[in-house]
């Protein structure tokens, strides 16, 4: 996507608007007043619309669509603060609909997203290679879906309080392992994997 953006930069003439104003119509470059932000790409009316790259004073971007002014439609995001990157739907500037977030500190999910959250359903891959499938709920695993563990063992804990850990074949605990107490009781869907 970088490449494409790049080839087609610079085969148009960069416009730079009045001093203080963005570009009306086109390709064009624009440092916002604050400084925090520099645009360029296609405008329309004074507004960024059409293909452009927003980038942030702190090293951070958003290289995608935009429309009438808004972060809208397919894009990459990048945020220097914490290294992730997610590449999917935008909804006025925040990750909504089907996209991919890749994990700076390891791990990836693949699935829906409602205000730059998981909501729905979606794959979501740890830092330690365990795999979760199903639905999600306010950034967390919740309802239905499966773990996979890559050796195989796993916990889960129950909201009465007790925790399995132990082998696991096809989602059941199997053999002989360890039953402890969790002091509390936890609320939500249950049982949660820990």
């Amino acid at each position: 996507m970088a490449a494409a953006s790049q080839g087609s930069r610079s085969s148009r003439p960069q416009r730079r608007a009045p001093q203080g104003r963005p570009p009306q119509d086109g390709y064009g470059v624009y440092t916002y007043p604050n400084s925090f932000f520099r645009y360029e790409g296609e405008w329309k009316g004074g507004k960024t619309h059409g293909r452009g790259k927003l980038l942030f004073k702190d090293g951070s971007y958003y290289e995608g669509e935009f429309a009438d002014g808004e972060i809208m439609g397919q894009g990459r995001r990048h945020w220097t603060s914490t290294g992730n990157t997610y590449s999917g739907q935008f909804v006025f500037g925040e990750p909504q609909g089907h996209g991919v977030m890749e994990y700076k500190a390891g791990g990836r999910y693949e699935g829906e997203l409602c205000h730059g959250v998981r909501e729905g359903h979606g794959r979501l891959v740890d830092q330690d290679g365990r795999v979760y499938w199903g639905s999600f709920h306010n950034n967390k695993r919740h309802g239905r879906g499966h773990m996979a563990f890559p050796s195989g063992l796993g916990s889960v804990a129950h909201c009465s309080g007790l925790v399995y850990r132990g082998m696991w074949i096809n989602g059941h605990p199997v053999g002989t392992a360890g039953v402890f107490a969790l002091f509390g009781c936890c609320e939500g869907s249950c049982p949660a994997f820990v």
